[in-house]
């Protein structure tokens, strides 16, 4: 029976405070004997907490009490046993390292699509301006492995650090089309697709909560395999059960 609720989520959003926030962050989830990771840095809010429904329900609406973080919006999933060995909270220099200091998703969003939309524009490989569209995975090559959208682009980086270089590379691929980046959780899209529209790419779009809110959300239509994920969980399903293989 399912009755572990695991839950990720992530603001960009200037934090002075992280480390004063650390400590009290980690009070609040010992507490609630929650387990799992929270990164918090100068640029925002990183975390992925599992633990009965009412701790974890009861630790956002902490968290939303405090306006900077009122509109975080949870994806959650079930699994029958607790996936994290222990609780963390860590402060660092980014919350998902890019080491491209212009990029502050804080000071605006590139634009960003829903699950549905981007489930009826791959059914058409068109999107409402008639303008081609593709998917670009911004995930690890060995996260790729385990699931994808059918024929997403993959440059095959081993950390998301060497995005920016691929970017350059293959820019010019992209030109003309509409392009959706995507991740696991929206984190690295979203920085990827402001870094794209900073090179000159005008039709880039994050993929809004990433391939879990894409499973939430939608049937899994146009993905093939799993999705990777950071916990003994290993990979879930478009149904976000655990599928616990990695190749």
């Amino acid at each position: 029976m399912n009755t572990i609720l695991n839950i990720s989520a992530y603001k960009f959003i200037p934090l002075p405070d992280a480390v004063a926030l650390q400590g009290t962050l980690l009070e609040r989830a010992l507490a609630l004997q929650l387990k799992g990771t929270i990164l918090l840095a100068g640029e925002g809010i990183n975390l992925f907490l599992a633990g009965p429904a009412e701790a974890v329900r009861g630790f956002v609406s902490q968290l939303q009490a405090d306006e900077r973080f009122s509109d975080v919006a949870p994806k959650e999933s079930w699994s029958e046993a607790q996936p994290f060995k222990k609780m963390l909270v860590k402060v660092k220099n980014e919350i998902i390292r890019m080491d491209h200091p212009t990029i502050q998703p804080s000071a605006g969003r590139a634009p960003a699509v829903s699950a549905a939309t981007v489930r009826r524009w791959l059914e058409t490989g068109f999107d409402d301006e008639g303008r081609a569209v593709v998917t670009l995975d911004t995930r690890n090559d060995f996260e790729v492995d385990q699931g994808t959208f059918e024929g997403a682009i993959d440059w095959r980086i081993t950390k998301f650090t060497e995005f920016p270089q691929a970017l350059l590379d293959h820019q010019a691929d992209l030109k003309d089309k509409t392009v959706v980046s995507f991740c696991t959780g929206g984190i690295r899209c979203e920085k990827a697709a402001i870094l794209m529209r900073e090179v000159g790419l005008d039709h880039v779009y994050q993929l809004e909560g990433g391939i879990l809110k894409y499973f939430e959300e939608t049937d899994g239509a146009h993905y093939q395999g799993n999705c990777f994920v950071f916990d003994e969980r290993r990979t879930l399903g478009p149904d976000l059960s655990a599928k616990n293989s990695v190749k």
